[in-house]
């Protein structure tokens, strides 16, 4: 039997990381939290996870967002979690003096609550427009419900392969080669969301 991929759970103190590491060694990974970014360099996968306020992946400085687009270079997948999704991107007007990882283009912002008529932060999905091609979504029925909750989301781009609506039409799952992200959590999504997590980890072990 092959050894479990390493893969390296980001922790910028956004949030419990036990239900997501409890979810990843479910499936099969072997799980390490970096202290430093050339921790990365003998990992097959890395996690960035969290939850909250965008100003919270402040701590993961120049140094960090170096190491990690290193090891993209190298072709080591990469999985955004909810706010962790959002860091692919350029950054967000939660906190514009924060800069995301830049790695997908565009920038996050807050949902549009129709004047109050919409109710912010947004809970519950049901994916759309998922497309059939994604390595992430794979055995993942269109429509599958998954959990999250949010407040701001990232834009629909060349990237997004399922949207969901709330206030207007955003990226729940983006993958761009070996990078990918949703803006739920799978972690707490029953079948659907552990499927996406088995199909993270057998991309590391590739």
């Amino acid at each position: 039997m092959a050894a479990p991929p390493s893969i390296a759970l980001i922790d910028y103190g956004a949030g419990n990381l036990a239900s997501v590491r409890k979810a990843f060694v479910a499936a099969g990974a072997l799980l390490s939290t970096p202290e430093h970014p050339s921790d990365l360099d003998a990992v097959a996968g890395i996690v960035v996870p969290g939850v909250g306020h965008f100003g919270a992946t402040r701590s993961l400085d120049a140094a960090w967002r170096t190491g990690i687009t290193r090891r993209i270079a190298d072709g080591c997948p990469l999985f955004g979690i909810c706010l962790g999704m959002q860091w692919l991107f350029e950054g967000s007007t939660e906190a514009p003096d924060v800069p995301g990882l830049g790695v997908l283009a565009g920038m996050c912002a807050r949902l549009d609550d129709q004047g109050g008529a919409l109710k912010i932060p947004h809970v519950g999905w049901n994916a759309r427009d998922v497309a059939p091609d994604s390595r992430l979504l794979d055995g993942v029925a269109p429509g599958a419900y998954v959990y999250f909750t949010h407040s701001y989301a990232a834009p629909v781009t060349r990237a997004t392969v399922a949207t969901t609506s709330h206030g207007g039409r955003f990226a729940a799952a983006v993958e761009r080669g070996r990078i990918m992200g949703v803006q739920f959590h799978p972690e707490k999504s029953s079948d659907a969301g552990l499927r996406m997590i088995h199909n993270f980890v057998a991309l590391c072990r590739h």
